[in-house]
């Protein structure tokens, strides 16, 4: 017990020391320099990623319970074209077939996710415990381990049982925090001795955010002004606690690290001279990644929202702000609760002030005071939202570092989809966004900043959440119109997996030639799946036309024969 609080004490003096030490950020400093040669340092972890919801399919199959994303899915209207998570890529079937993937790859590590319900059925460990789910997850990591590749398990990416939504009111209520811990126990319990990265949450922006305000991803609640809050709140709460018991009951015996995965775009002031500019470009990042961040390495919410929502809180009449608080036993709680901290990371904005009257009603979006703009001549190959602008992960990555005291970082997402309707399998899109973004990567590494790792984003072509299947990420492509799910592997697979043996960008001569040669491997790849709906056709009219044709000729027949007869009579 005393080894125990010692080591508590040591943490926190290492932490005081790494604020202190840190600096200001500076937002006048915005260096777009040429794409820079060079290799990240020896032992750098190279991946990709997935999430339970997106990938498993298996939604009803062996004893998994309902989670807030099968209940929403079925809801007319809510996703794209009504499309589901029900099968999906069928990944609960393909453990073996996608991991051979990886290894091809040569992918040091497999970022995924546990289905809550699909271990404990109705979200509650005392209710019952599944041991079909158990069983699953253990074979996934057990095959992960026997081909060299390091699992890395995020606790929660957004699909809790529906029964604590019913019951409970989901992560409205602060019950929710020990009914996350238990989960979390059993998970270390039964998969710890082989698990060395544990990730609690990832992007509690978007579950607080799109599930408890604007209502976009599940649950679909629309609490303007109050949900989202309170839901980060316990969230936060919910991280610290779970952080807790790892490191009082499995730290000593597993020797394990317990992060959380931050989504943050970056924002750039339009001016960078405009002190009014900069001041909303800060707003932007802290009510992003500070909401979360500032808490687990300071203990407290970052001072510009405490300030600005409870200004606009009392504006509106209320006696309290709308931003719950955390109590002085709370604080010392929360802080320090990051072994490493994830980052995911897509795209960026330019930010100006704007104002946004109190009278106008109460919202996360209008309590922040300011606009997000973007730059017509940015590249969007893909989703509305993802507009490539790498230089903003660089500028990012740097600010975390001056933030938060240098911290482990693993970048835990970054990626860029499309958005067609036809298949096109030589994606040179992704591959420059894979070259331009890890190039700022390794800049920032080049800076100081303590990037350990690296999650494309993502392996495979997957549930969209509201946008269905209209929209993909994935390094491979998947045919959701098979039954099978078959993938196929598009350029920037070869481009990818030359990075990982290059462990970065040694020369300019062998990196041009890695487009050309992934751009080459494409071409039969997509003329094999261009034949696919073709032969799907022939079956299907195999299937319908033969027997139609053979039915005809028996009735032919028949009239024949019948007509034999009339004429021997």
């Amino acid at each position: 017990m005393l080894q125990h609080s010692v080591l508590r004490i040591c943490q926190f003096l290492l932490l005081a020391l790494c604020i202190f030490a840190s600096e200001d950020f500076d937002w006048t400093k915005n260096e777009r320099g040429s794409f820079q040669y060079g290799t990240f340092p020896s032992g750098f972890s190279w991946g990709a990623g997935s999430s339970a919801y997106q990938t498993e399919g298996a939604w009803d199959k062996d004893g998994k319970g309902k989670s807030i994303w099968d209940v929403f899915s079925h809801k007319r209207g809510k996703i794209h074209l009504n499309d589901t998570g029900d099968s999906s890529c069928e990944g609960y079937y393909k453990i073996k077939d996608d991991i051979a993937l990886m290894k091809d790859m040569k992918l040091n590590h497999y970022l995924f996710s546990i289905s809550w319900p699909r271990i404990l059925p109705s979200g509650i460990k005392n209710d019952y415990i599944n041991d079909k789910g158990i069983e699953h997850y253990n074979n996934l990591i057990n095959m992960l381990l026997e081909n060299r590749i390091t699992p890395i398990v995020t606790l929660y990416h957004w699909d809790q049982s529906q029964v604590l939504e019913e019951k409970y009111g989901g992560w409205q209520n602060s019950s929710m925090v020990n009914f996350f811990n238990d989960f979390a126990n059993l998970c270390f319990e039964r998969f710890g001795n082989r698990v060395k990265y544990w990730i609690t949450f990832n992007n509690p922006w978007s579950v607080a955010v799109e599930g408890y305000e604007t209502g976009e991803h599940a649950p679909g609640l629309k609490m303007r002004g109050t949900g989202a809050y309170n839901a980060a709140h316990n969230i936060i709460m919910a991280h610290a606690k779970v952080w807790h018991t790892y490191d009082a009951k499995w730290r000593n015996k597993q020797k394990g690290m317990v992060g959380i995965s931050l989504s943050a775009d970056w924002g750039e002031p339009v001016d960078i001279t405009n002190q009014r500019d900069i001041e909303a470009a800060e707003r932007y990042v802290q009510f992003y990644l500070g909401w979360f961040a500032t808490p687990l390495f300071h203990g407290d919410y970052p001072q510009i929202m405490k300030d600005y929502i409870g200004r606009k809180s009392a504006q509106q009449g209320l006696s309290s702000s709308r931003l719950p608080t955390f109590s002085p036993q709370e604080k010392s709680y929360v802080r320090g609760t990051c072994d490493f901290l994830g980052i995911s990371h897509f795209t960026t904005r330019y930010i100006t002030q704007k104002n946004f009257p109190s009278n106008r009603g109460s919202s996360y979006f209008t309590d922040r005071d300011l606009a997000e703009l973007v730059d017509p001549q940015w590249p969007d190959p893909g989703s509305e939202w993802l507009y490539s602008v790498p230089w903003g992960f660089r500028r990012l990555l740097s600010f975390v570092k001056t933030q938060y005291g240098d911290p482990v970082i693993y970048v835990t997402g970054n990626g860029v989809s499309e958005k067609m309707i036809c298949t096109e399998l030589c994606d040179d899109w992704r591959m420059q966004y894979l070259r331009d973004y890890i190039n700022e990567m390794l800049k920032a590494v080049k800076d100081g900043v303590n990037v350990k790792g690296y999650t494309a984003w993502s392996l495979l072509d997957k549930f969209e959440w509201d946008e269905g299947y209209s929209e993909r990420f994935g390094l491979y492509y998947v045919d959701f119109g098979s039954k099978n799910k078959p993938r196929y592997p598009k350029a920037s697979v070869q481009y990818y997996k030359r990075i990982i043996s290059s462990n970065g960008f040694p020369n300019q001569r062998e990196i041009e030639s890695w487009k050309r040669k992934a751009l080459e491997t494409c071409t039969s790849s997509n003329q094999l799946l261009a034949a696919d709906p073709l032969i799907r056709h022939m079956e299907m009219v195999t299937e319908i036309v033969v027997p139609t044709v053979c039915t005809l000729c028996i009735l032919l027949s028949a009239v024949f024969i019948m007509f034999l007869l009339r004429t021997r009579i």
